[in-house]
């Protein structure tokens, strides 16, 4: 799928049809929005461009220079936007390419800040000079929803604070919701972390409108606050972890307690009994109420062993 957005006779107008890239001019061309393409689209493009645009593979390397390169005609930029789920999130790779003032982008997948700046691209085209201003654009979308990212997970661990403070349903189960919180936390930062080498390597080319340097200043601030906010969400979950850990530690002790207590209450009268229970002759084996002595002496050492631990405050 493609989404050709090309300027003629002063209107900003849409093609979904990578034929039409022949009757246009580089020059009337603003944003080449490439989704899931199929390889005719994507050779159409690149004999457009008189470029090779980078395949999925080359978008997902991690190196610095496959991240960000340059070259004579153009720049390669990629980065990952993050795609929230039910559980954990995901990271897709999005591709840009800029020919000039022309804005390449290729994605496997659709992505909401894609498709909320095509709409105000459409209504209101006199904002979007240039392929840059497109780009700058998608990086301000989806930074402002990464900022809603952090702010929904800082509610999370509101909500798990208030859990623990009440002692409400702490196990293993919180511990490891805790944790997939954690793994998402560490996701959205590097994430973000991803957006701002982006930007600074955008800031030492000398390829981009000067006019834009304030624009991206602004979101590399942007950038540096939520990685900040990212920092924080995550040490408070390692706070809360460990607060977690020393709750379970601590019921598991008391439970050891309450049955260390209970075999020191009952090794006296288990004494007693045994030696009473043994086939030999003992004082007061014949009496009648001989039992109800033995029973009274049993209680006797359970009461004084009950005693030792209150006067230790073991209980």
């Amino acid at each position: 799928m493609i989404a050709i957005f090309y300027r003629q006779n002063g209107k900003l107008l849409v093609s979904q049809s990578e034929s039409e890239l022949s009757n246009m001019e580089r020059n009337e061309v603003l944003w080449i929005d490439m989704l899931s393409p199929s390889s005719e689209e994507k050779h159409t493009v690149d004999e457009f461009l008189g470029v090779e645009i980078q395949s999925r593979a080359q978008a997902e390397e991690i190196e610095s220079s496959s991240r960000f390169s340059e070259s004579e005609k153009a720049i390669f930029a990629n980065t990952n936007f993050l795609m929230p789920g039910p559980e954990d999130y995901t990271m897709e790779a999005v591709s840009f390419t800029f020919v000039g003032n022309i804005l390449t982008t290729l994605r496997d997948v659709p992505l909401r800040s894609f498709t909320e700046l095509q709409r105000k691209i459409i209504a209101m085209p006199q904002l979007y000079a240039s392929g840059y201003t497109v780009f700058a654009s998608i990086m301000d979308q989806r930074v402002d929803l990464d900022a809603d990212m952090i702010e929904l997970m800082s509610k999370e661990i509101a909500q798990y604070s208030k859990r623990i403070n009440q002692q409400e349903d702490i196990n293993e189960d919180f511990l490891l919701d805790i944790n997939q919180l954690q793994e998402n936390t560490m996701l959205v930062r590097e994430n973000i972390v991803d957006k701002q080498r982006l930007i600074s390597n955008m800031l030492k080319s000398d390829k981009y409108p000067r006019e834009l340097q304030g624009r991206f200043s602004v979101i590399l601030q942007d950038i540096t606050s939520l990685i900040n906010h990212a920092d924080f969400s995550f040490e408070r979950l390692e706070y809360l972890q460990e607060t977690v850990v020393g709750l379970i530690n601590l019921e598991q002790n008391n439970i050891m307690k309450i049955f260390t207590l209970v075999s020191v209450l009952l090794m006296p009268p288990t004494l007693v009994a045994s030696f009473y229970g043994m086939n030999v002759p003992l004082p007061m084996m014949e009496k009648w109420w001989a039992w109800l002595v033995l029973l009274g002496f049993m209680l006797l050492t359970v009461a004084f062993v009950l005693y030792i631990f209150r006067k230790k405050k073991m209980l």
